[in-house]
């Protein structure tokens, strides 16, 4: 379909990539790959045709489609959002502009048997199943149904673009793109400005699309859920892997230790090969094997090895003193912004240690909570920090906040104390700022490089309460596996705010949903939370089918919540027995071993001085029979209700 044909793109000298070539199939979905700067957002752009190649080709067929989808984007701001998108369907309109055209032109023509009229008739059927075949009659049901998907709300459809944020125009724009049907997506990180729902829509869509999709994203989850074919960028040249990102991970670090191995040995081959040509430059008798090792050496393909920085992975973050077990307690509260409500009567508990998060779509509060937790925002009830609690929080717009005049170094370096202050240099690179990097002024930085330089300093900072807004967005893969271990290894507690699973994967022990202006708790890490909610959105799905064939929604939505309290009380009653079958485990050991140290004293001859250890005995094997049997019963009930809670 897209064949690339020694490409190269240069900037000032500098060779981004260096005569590439491969072929981008019909059904291909690829993931772009590399480290920052590798050439990723470029090499969509050259796609796109929205930048020229220093040399080489492009070859793409005239009539196909493309739809990119860029990191930033010029907004319109003259439409509704549903206007918006049914200007998508641009060949859509001039098809029905035609066709009605046609018919006039039909209706008053009167040479039936003529040529030309035969002529407009077959033209007008072509044009009409072109028409059905892009789903003409459709248009209005397919934007809902997209800007749905993406998040927007009914009430939404006929507001102005201009009244959204830009996150949410960015969705707009991407319903626009889903909506033109193009043959191939370009799609440069279109998860950054989703919830978590609506990457699960986009992700179906795209599984599904009949064309081909080429992305550049940092969220494993998308990449891995979507993708069958990896491209990796790195020193100018593409590696292709036909598979998705996770196992492209494992060739990728064979790759490099084959790759690690033929670079040691060729240096090893060059330095031999100098000295050599140094050794002997002056003999006239070696002059022949001097000239031929020289021009051996010109010949030599070097090989180049990219550079991963590992000197960072152990980065923890500075704990504060230990708090109190009750971190905060939330009670009764609610908020509203003068006629719009956001929050309401929510009540929560968090204690020391525990990992959280807060998931929702986009406007359901989670942030309005968190700048209630900070004491950012008035709001009615009850937000209580626990004892010794000290906050570390990174907001949303944290990057904005650093002082423009400091340097990278000075940034870091004003809130780094003791031996830390010595590693400073190793902490920046493992967050990408590397050599001369670290000298620039936070005003010259992109709003990425800003973020992690906010993220490095709240890593420095000695607190014992993390709340981390939307931490990932702006961080590529090895910053987030920094920032996740360091998470996961922090003794104090934790809240994350984010839509990125696989991020928080393994992180967290409690989910809290926001919706309809209150927070539901899941219990479990987040993939537990996702299989809740396909239960509970096909038991909403079948509540909308009775609904519409006179059912009673209302008892519907009560065995919905029923059954979430249900499963709520059964893992609440399962941890509590698997706490009781260890207490049991630990009860039986110890009882096995004292009746085995009885059974050593009575066969001592002298035991028969002492009655009492007879008693002790049977009295010990009384307990360790009816121990067993409590254990039985345990085991059984707890099988019991692990089947219920899975059935």
């Amino acid at each position: 379909m897209i064949s690339v044909n020694n490409l190269s793109v240069e900037f000032g000298g500098f060779s981004l990539f260096k005569s590439i070539n491969f072929l981008v199939n019909n059904k291909d979905r690829i993931g772009l790959v590399g480290k920052n700067g590798a050439g990723k957002s470029t090499m969509l752009k050259v796609f796109a045709k929205e930048q020229e190649a220093s040399s080489g080709n492009i070859s793409i067929p005239k009539d196909l489609k493309i739809g990119y989808l860029p990191q930033q984007m010029k907004f319109s701001d003259n439409n509704t959002v549903m206007s918006e998108c049914l200007n998508a369907f641009d060949e859509v309109n001039n098809l029905k502009k035609e066709i009605d055209r046609l018919n006039i032109e039909l209706a008053e023509r009167t040479d039936y048997e003529s040529q030309d009229y035969l002529d407009i008739i077959t033209k007008l059927n072509d044009k009409n199943d072109r028409f059905h075949l892009l789903g003409g009659e459709n248009t209005k049901a397919e934007s809902e149904k997209t800007l749905i998907g993406l998040g927007f709300k009914r009430t939404d459809f006929e507001r102005q673009t201009q009244e959204f944020s830009g996150g949410w125009r960015m969705r707009i724009e991407l319903a626009k793109i889903l909506l033109k049907k193009p043959d191939i997506f370009l799609l440069d990180e279109p998860t950054n400005h989703l919830d978590i729902e609506s990457i699960q829509w986009l992700e179906d869509f795209l599984k599904n699309y009949s064309g081909a999709v080429m992305l550049v994203s940092h969220d494993r989850a998308f990449l891995d859920n979507i993708t069958n074919r990896t491209v990796e960028l790195s020193l100018g040249k593409i590696y292709d892997y036909k598979v998705s990102y996770s196992k492209y991970v494992e060739l990728h670090d064979e790759r490099r230790e084959q790759q690690m191995k033929a670079y040691i040995n060729q240096q090893k081959q060059i330095k031999e090969t100098e000295e050599f040509i140094e050794r002997f430059r002056y003999k006239a008798t070696k002059a022949v094997q001097v000239q031929s090792r020289i021009k051996q050496l010109e010949k030599i393909d070097r090989i180049e090895v990219d550079e991963e920085d590992n000197a960072m992975l152990n980065l923890k973050f500075s704990a504060a003193p230990r708090s109190g077990d009750l971190v905060l307690e939330i009670k009764e509260l609610s908020k509203w912004y003068d006629q719009l409500h956001v929050l309401d009567d929510i009540e929560l508990t968090i204690n020391r240690g525990e990992k959280l998060a807060f998931v929702g779509k986009n406007g359901e509060g989670k942030s309005t909570l968190v700048n209630i937790i900070m004491n950012k925002i008035e709001y009615s009830g009850i937000c209580n920090i626990g004892h010794g609690v000290k906050v570390g929080y990174f907001a949303q717009n944290q990057a904005q906040l650093l002082d423009e005049n400091l340097t990278i170094f000075e940034t870091i370096d004003n809130v780094a104390v003791g031996d830390i202050r010595t590693k400073i240099r190793d902490i920046l690179a493992a967050f990408m700022f590397r050599g001369e990097d670290i000298d620039k002024k936070v005003k010259v930085l992109s709003g990425g490089e800003r973020s992690r330089l906010a993220m490095i300093r709240l890593l420095l900072e000695p607190v014992n309460l993390l709340i981390l807004d939307e931490p990932t967005n702006h961080l590529d893969m090895k910053s987030k596996d920094v920032l996740k271990k360091a998470l996961k290894e922090f003794e104090g507690t934790v809240i994350l705010v984010s839509h990125d699973r696989e991020f928080l994967d393994g992180l967290v022990s409690r989910v809290f949903e926001f919706t309809n202006k209150k927070t539901k708790e899941h219990l479990g890490g987040i993939f537990e939370f996702l299989r809740a909610k396909q239960i509970e959105n096909m038991a909403e799905l079948e509540a909308n089918k009775q609904l519409s064939s006179g059912s009673i929604k209302s008892e519907k939505n009560s065995d919905a919540k029923l059954d979430y309290q249900n499963r709520k009380e059964l893992n609440k009653q399962i941890t509590k027995l698997k706490k009781q079958l260890l207490e049991s485990e630990e009860n039986i050991a110890s009882l096995e071993e004292k009746i085995a140290n009885l059974e050593i004293e009575m066969a001592n001859p002298s035991a028969g001085s002492d009655p009492d250890i007879y008693d002790n005995y049977n009295n010990s094997k009384k307990e360790l029979e009816k121990e067993m049997e409590m254990w039985e019963e345990r085991t059984i009930d707890l099988d019991e209700k692990e089947a219920q809670l899975n059935s």
